[in-house]
């Protein structure tokens, strides 16, 4: 059956394994950190954590879309707007920014900071959605980060791209919704949800038994990307 949260898991353990690559020491800034869940990797890093510490957890004046229902900033050490981060010019080795551009309403805006705040040589590593839902309202404005637009907005920026993967394919994003089938419809309490539960399973047998060709060109979760600013 597919795991509801494959994404996820991907996207951790290539985030986990290219962090283990970085030389011991390397001054890293983890951009958007939140509740610092990628601080985990980093114990041989000088590590710096950034947010705006505005999204704090649910609210019911605001029940939109998916949300967390506590969310504790409490620990980061530079608080401020992404596209405005009070460190030096050339301050960080290496700049982590994960599931944070589309809280952004200009997220090239944080390109260009990013571009600021690395040495030349140092490793820029993004991930973002490429498909998702609604998540942390009002603090979401986009989807569909395609590869194209980091080899566009990267490369006006002064990146060269190191690796660029897809998490996922488009069958990928398909099985995880149709795990999520069944209990939005009971959420929704529409009388038909018995019925989406069985559609669920049938929908996880037939994808159990497919091939296993892939179509990531039309869609995946979203794409893992490590850029090299220019020296």
């Amino acid at each position: 059956m597919f795991n509801k949260n494959i994404n996820e898991i991907n996207r951790q353990d290539w985030l986990k394994k290219v962090l283990s690559e970085l030389p011991m020491g390397t001054r890293i800034l983890d951009a958007g950190a939140g509740e610092l869940k990628n601080r985990q990797y980093c114990g041989y890093l000088d590590y710096v954590s950034q947010d705006f510490c505005q999204y704090q957890g649910q609210d019911e004046a605001i029940n939109k879309g998916l949300q967390c229902k506590h969310w504790d900033t409490s620990h980061i050490d530079l608080v401020s707007d992404i596209t405005s981060i009070p460190a030096p010019d050339a301050s960080f080795d290496a700049i982590i920014c994960s599931e944070v551009l589309e809280h952004v309403p200009e997220p090239t805006h944080a390109l260009d900071e990013f571009a600021r705040l690395l040495k030349p040589g140092g490793r820029l590593i993004l991930t973002a959605p490429f498909a998702s839902l609604v998540h942390m309202a009002p603090y979401h404005y986009y989807s569909g980060f395609s590869r194209y637009w980091y080899e566009h907005h990267l490369g006006q920026r002064g990146f060269n791209i190191d690796e660029l993967s897809h998490n996922g394919d488009w069958f990928a994003c398909i099985g995880q919704e149709l795990t999520r089938l069944g209990s939005m419809e009971r959420q929704l309490r529409n009388w038909s949800w018995p019925l989406a539960y069985a559609f669920s399973l049938l929908g996880v047998l037939y994808f159990k038994l497919r091939c296993d060709k892939r179509a990531e060109d039309l869609a995946c979760f979203g794409w893992h990307c490590v850029a090299v600013k220019h020296g």
